[in-house]
């Protein structure tokens, strides 16, 4: 909250790039083979679309109510669960979770077009966060390449912290920055690679499921932003289908 009074979207989303990259680099200091050859442009590319998710989503957030945006961004996910979905409980997942979108877009649009579109484009970048995510878990990079690959898109997008001046005027603010890099960035994207090295892609993107839910519910409990009647059935749609596709991974993948 207090960053975004004092700065842009795309600018918090920048610092809170930096915080992470500095405390996982001080902390993992990936070896000298972390930042050569192929390994390092995986985990430079995993890095960029990271970081761009983030600005998306942060730009999305300033125009549209959090468990809106929330809701729309979730598609990304959505898009790498319905890889070789071929059931009738797959097709009405996917159904559900197009038509709860539709609602939430419709009632959007209007107002906040561009909004929509930040949500939607910060959908895509989630599709590439997880697909790459999973092959920097798969070839040993891990944390390491969450490091690297964070540490290079704070360096390639540093154009964004030009008004982040009253940071550094301010110990108080920049602990918040540091602050919102570990919480927001550092823990989850660590546990997402220890996850990742664990199950396929499908799986860990239906694990996210309830996010709609709780940004929906942050959304009106914190900042008082009450979904209309069409937006509230198409979160819940969103939810619903994800549910749908989640009840038939778990059948999946109980032990007989």
């Amino acid at each position: 909250m207090w960053l975004f009074a004092e700065l842009g979207p795309a600018s918090v989303a920048w610092l809170r790039q930096l915080g992470a990259a500095l405390v996982l680099l001080a902390w993992r200091r990936p070896g000298r083979n972390a930042w050569q050859g192929r390994i390092f442009w995986l985990a430079a590319l995993f890095g960029l679309v990271t970081a761009v998710m983030n600005v998306a989503f942060y730009e999305a957030l300033a125009r549209l109510p959090l468990g809106t945006a929330v809701a729309l961004e979730f598609v990304g996910p959505v898009l790498v669960a319905a890889f070789g979905s071929r059931t009738v409980r797959d097709i009405a997942a996917l159904v559900l979770v197009s038509c709860g979108v539709l609602l939430i877009v419709d009632v959007q649009w209007s107002a906040s077009t561009l909004g929509v579109l930040f949500a939607l484009a910060a959908a895509l970048l989630w599709t590439g966060y997880i697909v790459l995510g999973k092959r920097v878990a798969d070839v040993g990079l891990g944390v390491d390449g969450l490091a690297v690959g964070l540490a290079v898109a704070t360096v390639v997008l540093v154009p964004l912290a030009w008004d982040t001046g009253p940071v550094w005027r301010s110990p108080k603010l920049l602990l918040i920055g540091v602050g919102v890099g570990v919480l927001s960035t550092v823990v989850p994207y660590v546990l997402d690679q220890v996850v990742l090295r664990r199950l396929g892609q499908a799986p860990f993107a239906l694990l996210l499921s309830l996010l709609p839910v709780t940004a929906t519910a942050v959304g009106l409990i914190v900042l008082r932003q009450v979904p209309s009647i069409p937006e509230a059935f198409g979160i819940a749609a969103v939810v619903g289908g994800l549910a749908l596709r989640s009840k038939r991974n778990r059948a999946e993948t109980e032990p007989l």
